[in-house]
């Protein structure tokens, strides 16, 4: 953040926060990040002009999609009004910290951009969203350029930041716009690490009893699963902890039939994870998805991958009705009805699931705990 322009876009960004009220003046775009920004909120960049990677990813709501919609958030709507997804749009928050997909020593699959790691990074992730006709719905590469090409500052700013003949050819012309808008995405805005709990490891900030039992929690294997899979540092407690480990797993979600209904790929299509990534072709990864960060987790619901659970709270019964022998862990508290069955219910890891059921002090205490990973900017967000 050494550039005044990036700093100027950063004040925009947090103090107005309405895409169609930021101004990028000219220096806004001296360098890339900057012009990364620009675009990261330029509307005209989708078929009908009405959205941008912002709308999708606000940075007024944890970088996710906050608009109001019949299916409560779980999925976005496309440029053209009428396109539906059937996954929910994951957070540009602290994405850059997620490694590229690739198998570890250990021979799984980490990292990688979306639920399925098919994007190997940012700038490739940032290549999707205006192509796709369920989102911003562009028809090719050429007509980006021509969008591009009707706003003087961009012509300027591209041939500055990267040569004389970059907008020369739609492919490069693409290319640059997606790098630049990944580089924005690298800024100290996306990855602030300045929740209550950051500040509390650096002694700025005193835990409440229930937030600091369910620290205890959350990194005691004795208690609960849940470090197994989010925490990234090797020891509890270290700094630039994005808590997730970026692997892949099947937990057993169910389907969310509201949006299948909608969307019209109707009861009998199944999303099968992982194995939807090209590069994956064993069928033992047939239902996984990636783990996905905590940052935020309590402002940026609905959750799981197609956004089937509303509230935080109801994350962690579904975890817990693996151990639990009551009754009532078998009930979905906001369907009042027994949990559905997974979409998938092959490799589901019962292994990483299996821990101690929870009493409902303990349940709470893991809210709360999660509640303190919020960026300080997105505090006045939770209920």
């Amino acid at each position: 953040m050494k550039s005044s322009g990036l700093t100027t876009l950063v004040t925009a960004v947090i103090a107005v926060i309405s895409l169609s009220e930021v101004s990028y003046a000219e220096q806004v775009f001296a360098d890339k990040k900057s012009l990364g920004g620009a675009l990261f909120f330029d509307v005209n960049l989708s078929i009908n002009r009405n959205q941008s990677c912002a709308t999708c990813h606000s940075p007024a709501h944890g970088f996710v999609d906050n608009r109001d919609n019949e299916f409560s958030k779980a999925v976005s709507i496309g440029s053209d009004g009428v396109s539906i997804g059937d996954r929910n749009a994951p957070t540009a928050a602290y994405a850059h910290l997620i490694p590229p997909f690739a198998k570890n020593m250990q021979g799984e699959y980490v990292g990688g951009q979306f639920h399925d790691g098919r994007a190997n990074g940012l700038s490739q992730q940032a290549e999707g969203p205006p192509l796709n006709p369920g989102e911003m719905a562009m028809p090719s590469k050429e007509i980006v350029l021509e969008r591009l090409l009707a706003n003087p500052q961009y012509v300027d700013s591209f041939k500055k930041l990267f040569n004389d003949n970059v907008l020369n050819d739609a492919s490069s012309a693409y290319e640059a716009m997606a790098a630049s808008i990944a580089l924005f995405e690298k800024s100290a805005i996306f990855s602030p690490f300045d929740s209550k709990y950051d500040r509390y490891l650096k002694g700025e900030y005193q835990m409440t009893a229930p937030e600091q039992l369910g620290e205890t929690i959350f990194f005691s294997q004795q208690f609960s699963n849940c470090n197994v899979c989010h925490q990234l540092k090797k020891l509890p407690g270290s700094t630039g902890e994005t808590f997730s480990n970026y692997q892949y797993h099947n937990i057993g979600v169910p389907k969310n039939m509201q949006v299948r209904h909608a969307n019209g790929l109707g009861d009998s299509y199944v999303d099968r994870g992982l194995y939807e990534n090209p590069l994956v072709n064993s069928e033992e990864h047939i239902g996984k998805f990636k783990v996905p960060s905590l940052r935020n987790v309590a402002v940026t619901g609905p959750f799981m991958h197609n956004g089937v659970f509303k509230d935080l709270k109801t994350v962690v019964l579904f975890y817990d009705k693996y151990n639990s022998r009551k009754n009532s862990r078998q009930i979905n508290p906001e369907t009042l009805d027994t949990w559905q069955e997974p979409e998938i219910s092959q490799n589901i890891a019962l292994d990483l699931l299996k821990a101690k059921a929870l009493t409902d002090q303990r349940i709470d205490a893991l809210v709360a705990f999660m509640k303190t990973l919020t960026d300080q900017r997105f505090e006045h967000l939770i209920d």
